[in-house]
């Protein structure tokens, strides 16, 4: 009998859990994970963060050099892969095809490129890549003057930590408030708060039209006509998924590689992590999440689909963010919602924000509040009607509010 071949597209968290799951799992065949960098998969939080910011050693790996021989996991650094035959069962490298039974497409999300005049120069830069942080701290260690153009999450985090490595930094985005259009007015407040007590100088209200130079960048220009020193511009406005090998391949592509809730792009393929556009059962609508948690969860979710668990993935995202002394975790999907209420004390940074629509709770962020995600999660899964007093009151235990409602 012909040994079995699972292929997995991406060094990434997402494909590396779902490697280290299918051999969890009693799969005894041959694995494969491809990878275009040259480093073994390796996880990405931290780039923007305490990696960039030099505290680390070097990348946090998800598994320790030995694990993947240990595992007879085929590990293929440096070598992307061209082309997916979804007909011939096979994906097309450089180097030869190797044929698969079951296949996993990790391939992550690229920072979006600065699409305006000058945009190209020397000294415009992105963060995505061990690579990319490696060189954003080496080039900030000189510069004098650094532009971060976009206020979600990469840009506030990067902004962050430059202006902790002590540079002259700019945050420029075209909301009032940093992370305004995820969190809202009243919880990005805080981090406005945040950024200018640690001396980060916003530019709010506009965006980056053009930047300026000979041959790198000195200067940019808003588009409400402000002229700024830059000897450094750092992208933060977002990621693309990379759907260029699943459209190859024939799937449905439509803000990612559409995939049901088994996380099933076709028969015997899989889409996961950042690229995933995934059926969402509780939310009734696909949803594609760009966070660490969810390309852990979904990769050995589809390990699992793989070897024919038939599991749906209802995980209600999560995700984490570490800024100068503001460590928070979020949990929930909010796209609209009544009111923003708070637990605790906003002044003295440890609280819990909570979005409510209909009189429910639909998202919630615990900040430098901990050990209390698990039970936000219970009071967003169960969908009851709360006490929006209780619900604030410090002294009424979060937990009996899950259990009454």
């Amino acid at each position: 009998m012909r040994q079995q071949t699972y292929v997995i597209v991406g060094a990434s968290l997402a494909g590396a859990s779902a490697a280290a799951a299918l051999r969890k799992r009693g799969f005894d065949g041959r694995i494969v994970l491809f990878g275009e960098e040259p480093e073994r998969p390796y996880e990405r939080p931290e780039l923007s963060k305490k990696y960039l910011r030099g505290e680390l050693d070097g990348p946090v790996f998800v598994h320790d050099e030995e694990f993947y021989e240990s595992a007879s996991i085929e590990l293929r650094t440096a070598e992307p892969v061209e082309a997916i035959d979804s007909r011939a069962r096979e994906v097309r490298t450089a180097r030869g095809t190797t044929r698969f039974d079951g296949l996993v497409l990790a391939t992550g999300s690229t920072a979006r490129a600065l699409q305006v005049p000058g945009g190209d120069l020397e000294g415009v830069v992105t963060l995505r890549s061990v690579a990319d942080a490696d060189a954003l701290r080496e080039r900030a260690l000189t510069a004098e003057s650094i532009v971060v153009v976009g206020g979600g999450w990469i840009g506030s985090e990067v902004a962050a930590s430059l202006r902790q490595l002590g540079r002259n930094v700019t945050l420029v985005m075209p909301t009032d408030m940093p992370l305004e259009r995820v969190l809202g007015r009243e919880v990005g407040a805080v981090y406005r708060r945040a950024h200018e007590t640690n001396g980060v100088t916003l530019v709010t209200g506009t965006t980056v039209h053009g930047v300026l130079g000979a041959d790198r960048a000195e200067r940019v220009v808003t588009g409400d006509g402000r002229v700024i020193d830059a000897d450094l511009v750092v992208v933060g406005i977002g990621a693309t998924p990379r759907t260029e090998l699943g459209a190859g391949a024939g799937l449905a592509v439509e803000d990612g590689i559409v995939v049901s809730e088994g996380l099933e792009a076709g028969p015997g393929i899989f889409a996961v992590g950042d690229v995933a556009n995934a059926w969402h059962p509780r939310y009734e609508r696909h949803l594609r999440v760009e966070h660490w948690d969810n390309a852990k969860r979904q990769g050995r979710l589809a390990a699992a689909n793989l070897l024919g668990a038939a599991k749906g993935y209802d995980r209600i995202p999560y995700f984490y963010s570490d800024q100068y002394d503001l460590g928070m975790e979020y949990t929930g999907y909010a796209t609209n919602w009544d009111e923003v209420v708070f637990r605790g004390d906003v002044e003295s940074k440890e609280f819990i924000a909570f979005w409510v629509a209909d009189g429910r709770v639909v998202a919630g962020m615990n900040v430098n509040a901990w050990d209390v995600a698990p039970t936000i999660e219970r009071l967003i899964r169960s969908g009851d009607p709360v006490d929006i007093a209780r619900l604030t009151d410090r002294a009424a235990p979060l937990d009996d509010l899950v259990a009454v409602g």
